[in-house]
């Protein structure tokens, strides 16, 4: 890309959340790498796939070009990078993926996106599968306090079971490898977030506010019910055609993030 439509396409990242109108509502992320003959930071706007293990992978596919990415040469010099996924910027890790399990992923990859396996056509290199892992400590944080950084986790999972979502109901009841992971990815992130308040955030807030205790018995018993319902998707996502779980899941959990918001954002 050129430097002025790559600029163009990370202001508008940035001023729209993740949002870029030329790739609709595709996953995207900003890569920032060191260069590795300049030393200085190079932010490039990139698609991504969740994968298991809470890692993003991405593609140095480069539209197919005989030749890799100034990314992925920076990656390789310097594997320490920065993620901006239009919520939340975080340190990460780069490692590129070889051998048995880089042809697994990328089989997965083009399933689910198939112009990569037409970048692959067009090129004798072989195209390199880079997994990003966060290398942050502790949760994310977004804003001055924890009440903006609650209500931006829960626009990063709100944005992430809309795709889902969409994805399911166009996919119909033969599910590819890649959405799988997609739907998997959604649901440990909603175990690990739910497991992260009852044990660290409802606790503070009952002892901060003891007249809200009512409110986070409430929402205790909420993240049970969303457990199991978590559980039938993931059950259905392995067999069957998971819509009318993923339809269940995303109703009540709607709801249940807006009586969080409702109840805590003020007092965080």
């Amino acid at each position: 890309m050129s430097d002025d439509f790559n600029s163009r396409n990370i202001e508008e990242f940035r001023a729209n959340r993740g949002r870029i109108a030329l790739f609709g509502d595709a996953r995207l992320l900003l890569l920032t790498t060191t260069g590795a003959r300049t030393g200085r930071p190079h932010t490039t706007p990139l698609g991504y796939l969740p994968d298991d293990e809470f890692r993003l992978l991405v593609v140095a596919s480069a539209g197919g070009a005989d030749r890799h990415p100034a990314w992925y040469h920076n990656l390789r010099a310097d594997p320490k990078v920065t993620v901006e996924d239009g919520i939340f910027t975080y340190p990460a890790v780069a490692e590129v993926i070889t051998g048995a399990e880089r042809e697994r992923l990328f089989a997965r990859i083009v399933e689910a996106q198939p112009g990569y396996g037409d970048y692959q056509r067009t090129t004798r290199r072989v195209l390199p599968v880079v997994a990003l892992r966060n290398a942050s400590e502790g949760p994310p944080r977004a804003g001055t306090s924890f009440g903006e950084t609650l209500k931006a986790i829960h626009d990063s999972f709100r944005r992430e079971l809309a795709l889902v979502r969409s994805e399911v109901a166009a996919a119909g009841p033969a599910l590819g490898a890649q959405l799988r992971v997609n739907c998997l990815a959604v649901c440990g992130g909603l175990h690990v977030h739910h497991r992260g308040e009852d044990r660290g955030i409802f606790p503070a807030v009952v002892a901060r506010s003891p007249e809200l205790a009512p409110v986070i018995e409430r929402l205790t018993a909420e993240h049970v019910k969303i457990a199991a319902l978590i559980d039938e998707l993931e059950a259905a996502v392995r067999t069957d055609n998971p819509l009318p779980q993923v339809e269940r899941l995303i109703d009540e959990l709607e709801a249940h993030l807006r009586y969080e918001e409702e109840m805590l954002v003020p007092v965080l």
